[in-house]
């Protein structure tokens, strides 16, 4: 048994936070600043427990130690009036875990960023660039590509972009079958990775459809069965609708015991999302531990080199045509010429494909555990577009589809970018028990914003535009974001894994 399902490990950790609630609350009368930040008057929503109440929150040692109902004395304090109080936002889906990629996340509310869909080998890598100054928390899944790189092309790229090198998808690693012996290399690769914190292992299955077989795919999900840690997969994808893909996952899942996670179903699933969503209800009724997220903007965001537009019928595929896509870099629309002429020059280059609708992405919001993640794609410098999802996916959710269309209500929508992301962690990374809820003896990572205003401004080709409405951003229980802007020298962020003391 693992120290984090422990009877003992959990009853220590239970007696630490009793043990802070009780000791560090504050004195009858007291008037002295005992709390390193506190803040007060704001409407503090917690989506675990259901309190959505004027409270004022006492934080210390990066913790939350207090919730009450009286004003705090601290050594900083935020006046909340007015705003919402509530977990800082936990993006599962990112490829941006560069220091830019952290600034437009924090300004978005976003305190924790995830690489699981690629994942890196070791995990850690995916955040090399920003390990010296990491302004928010980050973490990664073990890359399942990046265990190809090696076994197959006998080099080391341990993620995408890695000092200075950067990743295509017409490599080896993507379009060559692993043989028996190589398949067992790739699992002593994927265990390693896992010993050393990885959160899960992340498949890029669609992006190397023809390369990875069945005896493959048995080995990961077996190896992650045996682990009990999620895959994080991109489903194989067919024509418009067809499940096929998410059968197949579903079935190894159930066949393995492994827990799934299957990314952005909306953009895979298209009009075919209501059928999905009851597959993966079926699923879950027999047994199967499977969850899902989607985004909140509407187009794609990959590689020009990815196997959807190498090898098949992409515009069949998708239902859109050259003139539905832009060159991310400079925002601009393609033709076949122009496509071509980056496909064969650029392989490397990105691409968003926009041909998704939005009542599909209403269908996933009102599916009751649906997340919601951003699916950035690497930002490196602000002279080189990227989509804009690294700068409002957050915001833009609370804003349209929580407070201007009623698709949730509030606090269920602050669970879907939050409270729902911990759930699922935790259960193999222990740390994550102690993010997406406003409780005592939490970690403090909060966002507050003005539910009234906030929305995102950022869009296709102004991508770099800053949300309205997110006020402060508290990560780990240091003000890294006020009055909406970043502040200077901050970073307070922690890199996570899955050991009982990450992010300590």
């Amino acid at each position: 048994m693992s120290r984090s399902n422990s009877p003992v490990w959990r009853g220590a950790f239970i007696s630490l936070v009793i043990l802070v609630a009780t000791v560090t609350g504050p004195a009858a009368g007291e008037a002295v600043a005992t709390y390193s930040l506190v803040i007060n008057n704001g409407r503090v929503v917690d989506p675990e427990t259901g309190l959505d109440a004027v409270r004022h929150l006492g934080i210390r040692d990066g913790r939350i130690v207090v919730v009450s109902e009286s004003s705090l004395v601290g050594e900083r304090a935020i006046d909340a009036r007015g705003r919402v109080v509530a977990p800082g936002f936990i993006d599962i889906h990112s490829h941006s875990l560069t220091p830019l990629g952290q600034i437009r996340n924090v300004l978005d509310g976003v305190t924790t960023q995830l690489e699981m869909e690629a994942g890196a080998l070791p995990a850690a890598a995916a955040g090399d660039s920003v390990r010296e100054h990491p302004i928010i928390n980050y973490g990664a899944s073990v890359g399942h590509f990046a265990a190809r790189i090696q076994v197959l092309e006998a080099r080391e790229l341990p993620y995408f972009f890695y000092r200075g090198e950067q990743g295509s998808m017409d490599s080896p690693a993507f379009t060559q079958p692993a043989s028996t012996t190589q398949i067992e290399a790739l699992r002593q690769r994927l265990i390693w990775g896992l010993d050393q914190g990885g959160l899960g292992i992340g498949l890029l299955l669609d992006y190397m459809r023809d390369a990875v077989s069945a005896e493959e795919l048995a080995m990961v999900f077996g190896l992650a069965g045996e682990r009990q840690v999620p895959v994080f997969v991109h489903v194989r994808r067919n024509l418009p609708g067809d499940p096929a893909g998410l059968d197949e996952v579903l079935r190894l899942a159930e066949d393995s015991a492994a827990p799934l996670f299957v990314c952005h179903i909306t953009h895979n699933a298209m009009g075919g999302i209501d059928d999905w969503l009851e597959r993966i209800d079926a699923a879950r009724a027999r047994g199967v531990r499977v969850t899902t997220e989607t985004l909140s903007y509407l187009a794609g965001g990959t590689s020009i080199s990815a196997d959807v537009f190498r090898k098949r019928d992409w515009r069949a595929i998708f239902d859109i045509d050259y003139d539905d896509v832009q060159w991310v870099e400079t925002g601009e629309w393609l033709t076949e010429s122009s496509w071509q002429r980056y496909a064969s020059t650029r392989p490397d280059g990105m691409v968003n494909h926009h041909y998704v609708k939005e009542r599909w992405l209403h269908s996933a919001l009102r599916w009751p555990d649906m997340m919601v993640s951003t699916d950035a794609l690497p930002a490196f410098s602000t002279e080189r577009m990227t989509n804009p999802n690294i700068s409002g996916s957050f915001s833009r959710f609370l804003g349209r589809y929580v407070r201007e269309q009623g698709v949730l209500e509030l606090a269920d929508g602050l669970s879907r970018v939050s409270l729902k992301q911990a759930q699922w962690l935790q259960s193999f990374a222990p740390a994550f028990s102690r993010k997406g809820r406003v409780q005592v003896g939490m970690d403090a990572d909060l966002v507050v914003f003005d539910p009234d205003t906030v929305s995102a401004q950022a869009d296709y080709g102004a991508p770099w535009e800053s949300p309205v409405g997110i006020d402060w951003v508290v990560v780990n229980g240091v003000v890294t974001v006020a009055g909406g802007e970043l502040q200077p020298g901050v970073a307070a962020g922690r890199y996570l894994d899955s050991s009982p003391l990450a992010g300590f």
